[in-house]
């Protein structure tokens, strides 16, 4: 079923539209059988020009590490939320939180 999806300024203004819509996708295609309330993302450097993403939820337990290439901005150093409150969906900054 489809969700209305959000994201915060905070969101809007740190992390490129690129990377939102990765982090999207990549809740959209955990291989769960169940998806938490909360994912967790872990942003920082990979290496040269390499953007590292740390997605995780803790229950079920989940954590895969992605390597992606820096397509605009330079890299994040950041901890995105994402929260489902069953209606919607929304991104958020962890400071913001």
């Amino acid at each position: 079923m489809f969700k209305s999806k959000y994201v915060t300024k905070g969101v809007i203004a740190e992390v490129p539209v690129y990377l939102q819509m990765l982090m999207w996708g990549m809740i959209d295609n955990m291989e769960v059988d169940e998806k938490d309330y909360l994912q967790i993302f872990r942003l920082n450097g990979g290496g040269d020009m390499v953007q590292k993403i740390v997605h995780e939820q803790e229950v079920p337990k989940f954590r895969k590490e992605y390597y992606v290439p820096v397509c605009e901005g330079g890299v994040v150093d950041n901890k995105v939320y994402v929260i489902d409150d069953g209606d919607y969906c929304t991104m958020l900054l962890a400071e913001e939180y």
